[in-house]
């Protein structure tokens, strides 16, 4: 998990941030401890975790929890998919692994990945207008709204 998470970021994000941050030697190392954590950690068992195999090779990975405030939706931590299988529906798969389709949910998605903020708006999320720099990198704030609320404001039927 961690090996597809450090190469989706190289995919993903090279030339985006500094190469320092994926070119630090420890970054892989560092994602291990982070999955480890996530997945024998307690404080993580309301954690929603998925992964998308190929014959048995990982090529993505999910993750979804709690929000920051108890009253806050799920939140989408990552979802990563190697691009060699990008368009292949794995994507889809590993969103709905970790978020069922009717579920409120919030995300961050980096501001210059248009593909990215595209499958996102496919899956009934929309920009809030709240923007941070996090990692070096410009991202922007999604939600989605669960889909009684969004039949309420006229929305998905």
């Amino acid at each position: 998990m961690a090996h597809v998470n450090v190469q989706a970021w190289n995919e993903t994000y090279r030339g985006l941030i500094s190469d320092h941050i994926l070119d630090d030697p420890g970054f892989t190392s560092a994602r291990e401890r982070q999955w480890n954590t996530v997945l024998t950690d307690p404080r993580f068992i309301t954690h929603r975790v998925a992964v998308a195999e190929d014959n048995g090779i990982i090529v993505g990975i999910a993750m979804s929890g709690p929000g920051a405030q108890a009253s806050d939706p799920l939140h989408l931590y990552v979802l990563y998919v190697l691009k060699q299988w990008h368009g292949s529906g794995a994507g889809t798969n590993l969103l709905e692994a970790v978020l069922a389709p009717w579920e409120a949910a919030t995300l961050w998605v980096a501001r210059p990945n248009p593909r990215a903020q595209a499958f996102y708006r496919k899956h009934g999320f929309r920009p809030d207008g709240i923007e941070k720099i996090e990692d070096d990198l410009p991202v922007v704030h999604m939600i989605r709204s669960d889909v009684a609320d969004s039949r309420a404001a006229g929305g998905v039927e």
